[in-house]
C-alpha cells in the first residue's frame, strides 16, 4: 500500500473566499473523491490547529494500492477538478509518498 501525503499553505483569500472558506471547499471536494475514484482505499483531510506562520494549513493523506494507482488517482477527472481549485487558493505545497507494509 502507498501513502500519499500532501500539505498546503493557503492564501489569506482567493477565488472570492476567505482562507477558512477555501479550506472548507477543498476539504469537501477531496473527501467527495472517496467512492468516486476507484483506486482510493482511504482518504483523510486535516486542518492545522496551532497558529504558527511556519506551519502548513492543511494535510491530506491518501491510501492507494501502489504507484500505478496513485497515478490513476492524480489523473482522474474528479481529482483534476479539485486539484485545479487547490492550485488557485494555495501558495505552498509539500508532498511525500511512502510504501506502507
Amino acid at each position: 500500500m502507498l501513502l500519499h501525503t500532501v500539505m498546503w499553505k493557503f492564501k489569506d483569500s482567493a477565488e472570492g473566499q476567505s482562507k477558512a472558506e477555501n479550506l472548507a471547499t477543498v476539504r469537501a471536494g477531496l473527501e467527495a473523491l472517496l467512492g468516486v475514484v476507484p483506486v482510493l482505499e482511504d482518504l483523510y483531510f486535516y486542518e492545522n490547529e496551532v497558529d504558527c506562520d511556519r506551519n502548513f494549513d492543511a494535510m491530506l493523506q491518501v491510501y492507494v494500492p501502489d504507484a500505478d494507482a496513485l497515478e490513476a488517482y492524480k489523473t482522474h477527472p474528479a481529482h483534476q477538478k479539485i486539484a485545479a481549485f487547490v492550485a488557485k487558493v494555495t501558495e505552498g505545497r509539500a508532498a511525500v509518498d511512502i510504501t506502507m507494509e
